[in-house]
This record gives C-alpha cells, structure tokens and sequence, in this order.
C-alpha cells in the first residue's frame, strides 16, 4: 500500500469505537471515511462527533464501500463473528475486538476467511502492542528472570452489574471471562505459549454466565499460570511473572502499565516507565498503527498479534468454559466450538 492516509471504517458506535476513533487522530496518517451502526441515527451522529464522511444504517454498506481499506469491528463479541466475516467476504482488511468471538469455531472460520480472501486479519488485542509489555517480553524472552515458572494475573470490576446488563446476558456472552478473563489468559500465553493443561473453578449467575472464574495453566516446562477474572469486585488489576533468578511486577492496569518492576536476584531492583511520546496509558493508537505497517507492507497478519496466537487463546478460554459450565445460546450440548488440545 502507497504511504497515503489509511482509511478506515468503524463498524459499531459504542464507547470502544468512540475510544478507537479519538486514538485514530493521533496518527497522521490514518482517516476514518465511512462508519455503520444498525441504526442510521447512531451512525450519523457518530460521522458528526468524529467529522466522518459516510454514515451507514448497515453493515453490507460499509462492508462493501471499496473506499475502505480496513474495519474496524467494535461489536460486542457476540457479534464479532457474523460483522467480521462480512467484512472479509467483501474483500475488507479488518481490527476484529477482543474477544476474537465467542468460540474456537468461530474464530477458525474467520481465519480461514481472511486465508481465502487473502485478506489482513488481526485480534484488537491492544496489550500485545503496547511498548511497555513488547519491553517486559523481549526482557522475559532474554533471560531476564531465568526460566519463567509462575505467572499471576486478575482483573476484576465491582460491579454490581443487573440481571439485564450485557455482562450477564448469556445471548451477548456475557459472564467475566470472555469480557476481562481474556487478558491475565492472552497475558500467559504471550510469555509461555499455549498451555499443556488446564483447571478451573467459576460461581456463575442464574443466568448461567460466570460472575468470577479461577483457572491454573500448566506447561510441561513446569511453569504455572494462576488467573482470576471477575465481575463481582474489584481487583488490583495487577500481573507478575517469576523465573530461576528474577520476578517483574506490574502495578494495576497491567495490560495497559504506565511502568514494571525488575527484580533480578542480587541487583537492585529496576523500573521501567512508559516513554511520554507514546501516549496516554488507554490509548489504542500502537494497535492501529500495527494494523497500518502490516498493510502498507503486504503482510496478512501481524507478528505482534499472530493468529495462531488468537486461536490459541480461543482454546484455552473454551477450555475453561468447558471446565465450568458455562454455555452460550446456539452452541450445543456437546460444546459446539467449546473444546481445546489440553488435558
């Protein structure tokens, strides 16, 4: 792709495209020309806030607007699925939100769509293109703590949260793993790869979703992962990872940390902050211009956010889901996309 503005399309109008298309002005390069809601008057009031030229009352039209170069898919992830797969089919480049989709499945199918269509697809998972995590990696992958044998991560939110709130409906997947869950999982995987076993232990709602879930990873390396994710109170949001000889702590918001402790056996102990020139610690810009760079220069997918590391992910939290109980509507009894490789 020629070193022109990059145009983008927004599919959906709550709060995360809102998020997404504020972070788009920071990049000089990047133009939003057309948004879609399934209702026009979202639509138009969005392409107002945001001085976007075209609004749709439609997925198909921005899907097939051939001004687009990528879509974003800001949906609930129930959704992801069916608006990502159209955008693919329609021969569009798309961001598809985290989680991916509600299911291994689906989440098969839209790779093997964006492989027939030769298009670019990548999970907006934002924490793996944030320079202080690529840092803390690159640190863990040379050995900063030695072999890494123990990972902790939680994020939890207080809540209380009503029967009738997204979080606990299980037609939009509701429940706190696939919401918040996904990240102390993707957060693991990033550093140790996809897990050998798996257990876990959840409270679900009278909806059948869960309220807070407990899972332990385990490698045949003989590293562990301990995880807890929760809609029903508040965490401190915090993440470490322990090797032979050193341990790195994050303070809260470790999927989007401002700074990161090292901590190597006989040293002092070592901080590192984010740089000021890259932005607000919530900013979405670094995954927008991944996207970009992986556009302008052919590439199908990107090295940060791989996708075999999306559908490895996917595994582990159907895994999970599988382990507690925990069902959407459409998938059947036999788990329907809820299956995975581990033990």
């Amino acid at each position: 792709m020629a070193e022109r503005s990059v145009r983008w399309g927004i599919l959906a109008t709550g709060g995360i495209a809102a998020a997404f298309a504020a972070d788009l002005a920071d990049l000089a390069d990047a133009e939003i020309v057309a948004v879609a809601s399934r209702r026009r008057e979202s639509a138009e009031a969005f392409a107002e806030r945001f001085g976007v030229e075209r609004a749709y009352g439609d997925w198909e039209s921005l899907a097939a607007d051939a001004d687009v170069d990528v879509v974003y898919v800001a949906t609930p992830h129930a959704a992801h699925r069916a608006a990502a797969g159209l955008c693919l089919e329609a021969g569009r480049n798309v961001l598809c939100e985290k989680p991916f989709t509600l299911n291994l499945r689906e989440a098969e199918e839209l790779v093997a769509l964006a492989r027939e269509h030769g298009r670019f697809l990548m999970e907006a998972m934002w924490m793996y293109c944030n320079p202080l995590v690529r840092r803390l990696k690159a640190l863990v992958a040379d050995g900063a703590i030695g072999e890494v044998r123990t990972v902790h991560a939680d994020f939890g939110l207080a809540g209380p949260f009503p029967a009738a709130h997204r979080l606990r409906d299980p037609a939009l997947g509701g429940g706190a793993l696939l919401d918040l869950g996904v990240y102390p999982v993707s957060f693991a995987q990033l550093l140790l790869g996809e897990p050998d076993g798996i257990a876990a232990s959840a409270v679900l709602s009278p909806e059948g979703v869960d309220l807070q879930t407990g899972a332990v990873l385990s490698w045949e390396s003989g590293a562990l992962a301990s995880l807890h994710c929760s809609i029903v109170g508040g965490t401190a949001v915090t993440a470490s990872v322990t090797g032979t000889r050193g341990r790195i702590d994050i303070p809260s918001g470790f999927f989007h940390p401002d700074r990161f402790v090292l901590h190597r056996d006989g040293r002092d102990p070592e901080e590192f902050t984010a740089d000021p020139a890259d932005g607000p610690r919530t900013s979405l810009r670094h995954e927008a211009a991944e996207v970009m760079r992986a556009l302008r220069t052919g590439e199908k997918e990107s090295p940060l956010v791989p996708l075999e590391g999306t559908l490895a992910v996917m595994r582990t939290l159907d895994a999970v889901r599988e382990r507690i109980g925990v069902r959407y509507p459409g998938e059947d009894a036999a788990g329907d996309g809820v299956t995975a490789r581990v033990g």
